[in-house]
C-alpha cells in the first residue's frame, strides 16, 4: 500500500464527479472555505496479491461479526448492547429469518504491514456507495492508471437484489416493487444520491423501483399498513435512516408490529442489523476472539467504558450510536487530547485501544487513510478509502481513489 501524488488530473473533473452523481462534492467549511471532498490527482495503490489477502480478511471479519451476533442472541446481552426493549423481539426473529439484507462497510486500520485492524462495522446505513461504486470506477477507465481498482460493488448489488428479491417472492407469492427512501432532513444530497444509484441496481435486477422520503410514508390507522403517497402498499423498503432513530420515531412501535405480521412491510436493512450497528459490537467481538491467535490481530482490545482495564492509559472513547466521528475522543496518558462535538453519548460508551492511523505524509501535509471495505450479502464487494488531516475520520474527510498494480511502483 502506498500513495502515489501527481497522478492525471482530467480536465473539468468537478463537473465529471458531480455529473456522476456525487453532488455532494463541494465541503462547507465550519470557517465558510469551500473545498472538494474528491482528492483528483493522488491515489491509494495496492498490489493485487495484497488485495488478495485484504478480501480474505473482510470475509473472516463478516464471519466473526455473524458469531458475534449469535453469542448476543443466544445470551440475551440486548441490555448489555444498549438495545432498547421495543427492537429485541423484531431482531430475534429477523436473525433467524435472514430477511433481506444488502450492505454493510467495514473501516478498517491499514498501513500495509499485517492484517487490518476493524475500526467499526458501518452495518446499517453506510455512505460513500456512490464514489466508491461509481466516482472511482470512472476515473479509473478515464486516466487508466494502475490495472485494475478493488471494485466488484455494482456487479454484485445487483445479484444481491436479485436473489435476496426472488426469494422473498418465492416466499410471499407477491412481486415486490421495491421503495427506496430518505430523509429529507439530510440536505447535502448525499443520501438521495445513494438512494438513486441503488434504485439503478433493483431495477438492473428486473424490480420496479420507487424513490421515497420518510417523512412521506403514511401509516393507515385502520390496517395498521404503511403506504406511500400514492397510496400504494409498501412491500419492501431500503431505508437510509439508522434503526436506532426510526424506532424512537412516534411509528416505530407500528413499524416493528407490522413487519411482524404476514404480508407486513419488510424492511432493508432488517432491523438485526442493530447488532453491528452498535460499536458495543466491539468489546463482544474482543470477548469472543481476543484469545484466539488467527483471529485477534485484526481486532483491537475493546471494552465496555465500565469495564475498561484500570492500566489502560491510552485509548479511543466512542458512542454506541454514534456517526461521522462525532462525540470521539482521543485518550493519551489518560489525558484526553482530541474530543470530537456532537449529539451522542446518552446511550453509554466503548472505548477501544488506541492505535494511530497511519501517516501516509504529502506535500500538503498528513494524510491518515481509514479503508472502507465493502461487503455485500456477505461477500468482500470493493473499497473505497477516506483520508484526515487528523487522526478521526469525520465529516470532512477526504475520498481518494484508488488502483491495483499501478506501473510506477
Amino acid at each position: 500500500m502506498r500513495r502515489v501524488e501527481g497522478g492525471v488530473v482530467r480536465p473539468g473533473w468537478e463537473a465529471e464527479v458531480e455529473a456522476q452523481g456525487l453532488v455532494y462534492n463541494r465541503t462547507h467549511l465550519p470557517g465558510g472555505e469551500v473545498r472538494s471532498y474528491w482528492r483528483e490527482g493522488p491515489f491509494y495503490d495496492f498490489t493485487s496479491a495484497e488485495v488478495a489477502r485484504l478480501e480474505g480478511w473482510v470475509a473472516q471479519l463478516f464471519e466473526m461479526c455473524v458469531a458475534a451476533g449469535d453469542h448476543v442472541v443466544e445470551h440475551d446481552l440486548f441490555d448489555r448492547m444498549g438495545i432498547p426493549l421495543i427492537a429485541r423481539s423484531g431482531i430475534r426473529t429477523t436473525w433467524e429469518t435472514e430477511p433481506p439484507s444488502v450492505y454493510g462497510r467495514f473501516d478498517l486500520r491499514y498501513d500495509g504491514s499485517g492484517p487490518p485492524r476493524l475500526l467499526e462495522f458501518n452495518a446499517d446505513t453506510p455512505t460513500g456507495l456512490v464514489e466508491s461504486a461509481v466516482t472511482q470506477w470512472n476515473w479509473h477507465l478515464f486516466t487508466g492508471q494502475g490495472r485494475d481498482q478493488w471494485n466488484a460493488l455494482h456487479e454484485k448489488l445487483v445479484a444481491a437484489w436479485q436473489r435476496n428479491l426472488t426469494r422473498w417472492e418465492r416466499r410471499t407469492g407477491v412481486r415486490p416493487r421495491v421503495h427506496l427512501a430518505w430523509t429529507s432532513e439530510e440536505t447535502s444530497g448525499e443520501d438521495r444520491m445513494t438512494v438513486a444509484y441503488l434504485m439503478d441496481t433493483v431495477v438492473q435486477a428486473g424490480y420496479e423501483a420507487v424513490e421515497l422520503v420518510v417523512e412521506d410514508i403514511a401509516l393507515d390507522d385502520g390496517d395498521g399498513r404503511f403506504y406511500d403517497p400514492q397510496g400504494r402498499h409498501l412491500d419492501v423498503v431500503f431505508k437510509l435512516y439508522p434503526w436506532e432513530w426510526l424506532i424512537e420515531d412516534e411509528f416505530g412501535a407500528a413499524v416493528l408490529a407490522d413487519a411482524a405480521r404476514p404480508g407486513g412491510t419488510t424492511w432493508v436493512e432488517p432491523v438485526y442489523k442493530m447488532l453491528w450497528s452498535t460499536k458495543a459490537l466491539l468489546p463482544v467481538l474482543w470477548r469472543l476472539f481476543g484469545g484466539d491467535p488467527v483471529l485477534s490481530p485484526l481486532l483491537l482490545p475493546a471494552y465496555f467504558a465500565d469495564e475498561m482495564p484500570s492500566s489502560w492509559r491510552d485509548y479511543v472513547r466512542k458512542p454506541l450510536w454514534g456517526r461521522e466521528g462525532a462525540n470521539v475522543e482521543i485518550v493519551r496518558d489518560g489525558q484526553v487530547v482530541t474530543a470530537m462535538p456532537g449529539r451522542y453519548g446518552t446511550e453509554g460508551f466503548v472505548v477501544q485501544e488506541l492505535a494511530e492511523l497511519p501517516d501516509f505524509a504529502g506535500v500538503d501535509g498528513p494524510h491518515h487513510p481509514v479503508l472502507g471495505a465493502w461487503v455485500v450479502d456477505g461477500e468482500p464487494a470493493g473499497l473505497g478509502i477516506r483520508e484526515s488531516d487528523g487522526l478521526i475520520t469525520d465529516n470532512l474527510s477526504f475520498f481518494v481513489p484508488h488502483t491495483i498494480d499501478h506501473s510506477g511502483r
